[in-house]
Protein backbone atom coordinates (compact mmCIF):
# COMPACT_ATOMS: atom_id res chain seq x y z
CA UNK A 1 0.00 0.00 0.00
CA UNK A 2 1.43 3.37 -0.98
CA UNK A 3 1.43 6.34 1.33
CA UNK A 4 -1.13 8.15 -0.86
CA UNK A 5 -3.46 5.15 -0.86
CA UNK A 6 -3.12 4.76 2.89
CA UNK A 7 -3.98 8.43 3.45
CA UNK A 8 -6.98 8.15 1.13
CA UNK A 9 -8.42 5.27 3.17
CA UNK A 10 -7.59 6.63 6.60
CA UNK A 11 -10.43 8.13 8.65
CA UNK A 12 -8.64 11.07 10.27
CA UNK A 13 -11.40 11.42 12.84
CA UNK A 14 -10.66 7.92 14.17
CA UNK A 15 -6.89 7.43 13.89
CA UNK A 16 -5.21 4.40 15.45
CA UNK A 17 -1.81 2.71 15.02
CA UNK A 18 -0.98 1.07 11.71
CA UNK A 19 1.07 -2.13 11.44
CA UNK A 20 0.36 -4.51 8.56
CA UNK A 21 -3.12 -3.31 7.58
CA UNK A 22 -5.10 -0.11 8.04
CA UNK A 23 -6.60 0.25 11.52
CA UNK A 24 -5.10 -2.99 12.86
CA UNK A 25 -3.91 -1.03 15.88
CA UNK A 26 -0.61 -2.88 16.12
CA UNK A 27 1.62 -1.22 18.69
CA UNK A 28 5.00 -1.87 20.29
CA UNK A 29 5.40 -0.85 23.92
CA UNK A 30 8.54 -1.04 26.07
CA UNK A 31 8.65 -0.63 29.83
CA UNK A 32 10.20 -1.90 33.06
CA UNK A 33 8.39 -3.43 36.02
CA UNK A 34 9.76 -3.80 39.57
CA UNK A 35 9.22 -7.58 39.53
CA UNK A 36 11.75 -10.44 39.28
CA UNK A 37 12.37 -11.98 35.84
CA UNK A 38 9.99 -14.97 35.53
CA UNK A 39 6.97 -16.34 33.62
CA UNK A 40 4.85 -14.52 36.20
CA UNK A 41 6.58 -11.27 35.23
CA UNK A 42 5.63 -11.80 31.57
CA UNK A 43 2.03 -12.42 32.60
CA UNK A 44 2.06 -9.26 34.73
CA UNK A 45 3.20 -7.30 31.66
CA UNK A 46 0.41 -8.81 29.55
CA UNK A 47 -2.25 -8.05 32.15
CA UNK A 48 -1.01 -4.48 32.50
CA UNK A 49 -1.23 -3.95 28.74
CA UNK A 50 -4.79 -5.31 28.67
CA UNK A 51 -5.72 -2.70 31.29
CA UNK A 52 -4.13 -0.06 29.05
CA UNK A 53 -6.55 -1.03 26.30
CA UNK A 54 -4.39 -3.40 24.26
CA UNK A 55 -6.02 -6.44 22.69
CA UNK A 56 -4.11 -9.72 22.34
CA UNK A 57 -0.94 -8.44 24.05
CA UNK A 58 2.11 -10.65 23.74
CA UNK A 59 5.55 -10.34 25.31
CA UNK A 60 8.00 -10.44 22.40
CA UNK A 61 11.05 -9.95 24.62
CA UNK A 62 11.86 -9.69 28.31
CA UNK A 63 15.18 -9.30 30.10
CA UNK A 64 16.34 -9.61 33.69
CA UNK A 65 17.71 -6.23 34.80
CA UNK A 66 18.76 -7.54 38.19
CA UNK A 67 17.73 -6.47 41.66
CA UNK A 68 14.13 -7.51 41.06
CA UNK A 69 13.49 -5.55 37.85
CA UNK A 70 12.45 -6.86 34.41
CA UNK A 71 12.38 -5.08 31.05
CA UNK A 72 9.67 -5.92 28.47
CA UNK A 73 8.90 -5.43 24.79
CA UNK A 74 5.20 -6.06 24.25
CA UNK A 75 3.15 -6.12 21.05
CA UNK A 76 -0.61 -5.70 21.03
CA UNK A 77 -3.56 -4.14 19.26
CA UNK A 78 -4.55 -0.69 20.45
CA UNK A 79 -8.33 -0.43 20.81
CA UNK A 80 -8.46 3.37 21.12
CA UNK A 81 -8.58 6.09 18.46
CA UNK A 82 -7.99 9.86 18.33
CA UNK A 83 -9.58 12.59 16.23
CA UNK A 84 -6.60 13.97 14.31
CA UNK A 85 -8.70 16.71 12.71
CA UNK A 86 -9.39 18.30 16.09
CA UNK A 87 -5.81 18.47 17.33
CA UNK A 88 -4.26 21.89 17.85
CA UNK A 89 -0.65 22.18 19.05
CA UNK A 90 0.99 25.35 20.35
CA UNK A 91 4.14 26.09 18.35
CA UNK A 92 6.31 28.95 17.27
CA UNK A 93 4.56 30.86 14.50
CA UNK A 94 7.63 31.62 12.46
CA UNK A 95 8.88 30.72 9.01
CA UNK A 96 12.03 28.61 9.34
CA UNK A 97 14.83 30.11 7.27
CA UNK A 98 17.93 28.39 5.93
CA UNK A 99 21.35 29.31 7.32
CA UNK A 100 21.98 31.55 4.32
CA UNK A 101 18.57 33.20 4.70
CA UNK A 102 19.24 33.81 8.40
CA UNK A 103 22.52 35.51 7.50
CA UNK A 104 20.76 37.73 4.98
CA UNK A 105 18.02 38.51 7.51
CA UNK A 106 20.61 39.66 10.05
CA UNK A 107 22.30 41.92 7.50
CA UNK A 108 19.04 43.43 6.28
CA UNK A 109 17.10 43.76 9.55
CA UNK A 110 19.60 43.87 12.43
CA UNK A 111 22.83 45.16 10.97
CA UNK A 112 25.17 43.82 13.65
CA UNK A 113 26.29 40.53 15.14
CA UNK A 114 23.68 38.75 17.23
CA UNK A 115 25.10 37.38 20.48
CA UNK A 116 23.66 34.06 21.66
CA UNK A 117 24.82 32.35 24.85
CA UNK A 118 23.91 28.71 25.41
CA UNK A 119 24.56 25.94 27.91
CA UNK A 120 23.34 22.75 29.46
CA UNK A 121 22.67 24.19 32.88
CA UNK A 122 22.24 22.83 36.37
CA UNK A 123 23.55 19.33 37.12
CA UNK A 124 22.87 18.07 33.58
CA UNK A 125 26.12 16.76 32.04
CA UNK A 126 24.75 16.01 28.56
CA UNK A 127 26.01 18.32 25.80
CA UNK A 128 24.49 16.56 22.77
CA UNK A 129 21.53 18.96 22.64
CA UNK A 130 23.35 22.25 23.05
CA UNK A 131 26.19 21.11 20.78
CA UNK A 132 23.73 20.21 18.03
CA UNK A 133 22.45 23.78 18.07
CA UNK A 134 25.62 25.73 18.85
CA UNK A 135 28.68 23.90 17.51
CA UNK A 136 29.97 24.65 14.03
CA UNK A 137 29.54 21.06 12.81
CA UNK A 138 25.97 20.93 14.11
CA UNK A 139 24.01 17.70 13.75
CA UNK A 140 22.68 15.51 10.95
CA UNK A 141 23.84 17.84 8.20
CA UNK A 142 22.46 20.95 9.89
CA UNK A 143 25.30 23.33 10.77
CA UNK A 144 25.29 24.92 14.24
CA UNK A 145 25.12 28.61 15.08
CA UNK A 146 28.91 28.97 15.25
CA UNK A 147 28.92 28.68 11.45
CA UNK A 148 26.34 31.42 10.93
CA UNK A 149 27.77 34.70 9.64
CA UNK A 150 26.42 37.47 11.84
CA UNK A 151 25.95 35.32 14.94
CA UNK A 152 28.40 35.18 17.84
CA UNK A 153 27.59 31.85 19.47
CA UNK A 154 29.02 31.23 22.94
CA UNK A 155 28.65 27.61 24.07
CA UNK A 156 29.39 27.28 27.80
CA UNK A 157 29.07 23.48 27.82
CA UNK A 158 27.45 21.32 30.49
CA UNK A 159 26.73 21.51 34.21
CA UNK A 160 26.76 25.29 34.10
CA UNK A 161 25.07 26.89 37.14
CA UNK A 162 22.18 29.11 36.12
CA UNK A 163 23.88 31.99 37.90
CA UNK A 164 27.00 31.56 35.76
CA UNK A 165 25.00 31.31 32.55
CA UNK A 166 23.15 34.51 33.38
CA UNK A 167 26.35 36.30 34.42
CA UNK A 168 27.97 35.43 31.09
CA UNK A 169 24.92 36.62 29.17
CA UNK A 170 25.05 39.97 30.98
CA UNK A 171 28.83 40.25 30.50
CA UNK A 172 28.67 39.86 26.72
CA UNK A 173 25.36 41.69 26.25
CA UNK A 174 23.60 38.60 24.93
CA UNK A 175 20.58 39.04 22.69
CA UNK A 176 19.42 35.51 23.47
CA UNK A 177 19.97 32.77 26.04
CA UNK A 178 19.32 29.16 25.14
CA UNK A 179 19.47 26.29 27.60
CA UNK A 180 19.34 22.56 26.92
CA UNK A 181 17.87 20.03 29.35
CA UNK A 182 18.34 16.34 28.64
CA UNK A 183 17.99 14.88 32.12
CA UNK A 184 14.31 14.93 33.12
CA UNK A 185 14.01 12.45 35.99
CA UNK A 186 11.65 13.65 38.72
CA UNK A 187 11.01 16.78 36.62
CA UNK A 188 14.43 18.21 37.46
CA UNK A 189 14.35 20.03 34.11
CA UNK A 190 11.24 21.95 35.10
CA UNK A 191 12.75 23.03 38.40
CA UNK A 192 15.98 24.13 36.74
CA UNK A 193 14.28 25.97 33.89
CA UNK A 194 11.96 27.73 36.33
CA UNK A 195 14.95 28.81 38.39
CA UNK A 196 16.72 30.30 35.37
CA UNK A 197 13.62 32.19 34.24
CA UNK A 198 13.20 33.61 37.74
CA UNK A 199 16.85 34.71 37.86
CA UNK A 200 16.56 36.46 34.49
CA UNK A 201 13.42 38.23 35.69
CA UNK A 202 15.01 39.23 39.00
CA UNK A 203 18.03 40.66 37.18
CA UNK A 204 15.71 42.97 35.27
CA UNK A 205 16.78 41.88 31.79
CA UNK A 206 13.83 39.66 30.81
CA UNK A 207 12.53 42.21 28.33
CA UNK A 208 15.97 42.63 26.78
CA UNK A 209 16.73 39.00 25.85
CA UNK A 210 15.08 36.20 23.92
CA UNK A 211 14.90 33.23 26.28
CA UNK A 212 14.68 29.75 24.77
CA UNK A 213 14.99 26.18 26.01
CA UNK A 214 15.11 22.76 24.41
CA UNK A 215 15.26 19.05 25.14
CA UNK A 216 13.48 15.72 24.63
CA UNK A 217 10.60 16.63 26.93
CA UNK A 218 10.39 20.31 26.07
CA UNK A 219 7.42 21.64 24.12
CA UNK A 220 6.58 25.17 23.02
CA UNK A 221 3.61 25.18 25.38
CA UNK A 222 5.64 24.01 28.40
CA UNK A 223 8.37 26.55 27.68
CA UNK A 224 5.89 29.40 27.65
CA UNK A 225 4.32 28.18 30.88
CA UNK A 226 7.78 28.33 32.49
CA UNK A 227 8.42 31.89 31.31
CA UNK A 228 10.36 31.27 28.08
CA UNK A 229 9.74 32.75 24.67
CA UNK A 230 9.95 29.38 22.93
CA UNK A 231 10.74 25.72 23.46
CA UNK A 232 12.31 23.31 21.00
CA UNK A 233 11.79 19.56 21.26
CA UNK A 234 13.17 16.64 19.25
CA UNK A 235 13.79 17.03 15.49
CA UNK A 236 14.64 20.72 15.68
CA UNK A 237 17.90 22.20 14.45
CA UNK A 238 19.95 25.38 14.57
CA UNK A 239 17.93 27.03 11.80
CA UNK A 240 14.72 26.53 13.81
CA UNK A 241 16.24 28.26 16.83
CA UNK A 242 17.96 30.99 14.80
CA UNK A 243 14.84 31.79 12.78
CA UNK A 244 12.81 32.25 15.94
CA UNK A 245 15.41 34.32 17.79
CA UNK A 246 16.06 36.66 14.85
CA UNK A 247 12.42 37.31 14.03
CA UNK A 248 11.57 37.70 17.71
CA UNK A 249 14.34 40.27 18.09
CA UNK A 250 12.95 42.31 15.21
CA UNK A 251 9.36 41.92 16.42
CA UNK A 252 10.29 43.17 19.89
CA UNK A 253 12.61 45.84 18.46
CA UNK A 254 15.62 44.38 20.29
CA UNK A 255 17.85 44.84 17.27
Amino acid sequence: MTGDTAMAKADLTRVKPYGDTMNDGMTELTFTLPVPYSPEADEAARQLCRKMGFEEPGVAFSKDLGQGFTFFVVYGKCSHTVDFTGIKVAKADVEVMSREACQDYIAENIGRDVVIVGATSGTDAHTVGIDAIMNMKGFHGHYGLERYRGIEAINMGSQVPNESLLAKAIEVGADAIIVSQIVTQKDVHIKNLTNLAELVEAEGIRGKVVLCCGGPRISYELAQELGYDAGFGPHTYAEDVASFILTEMVRRKLA
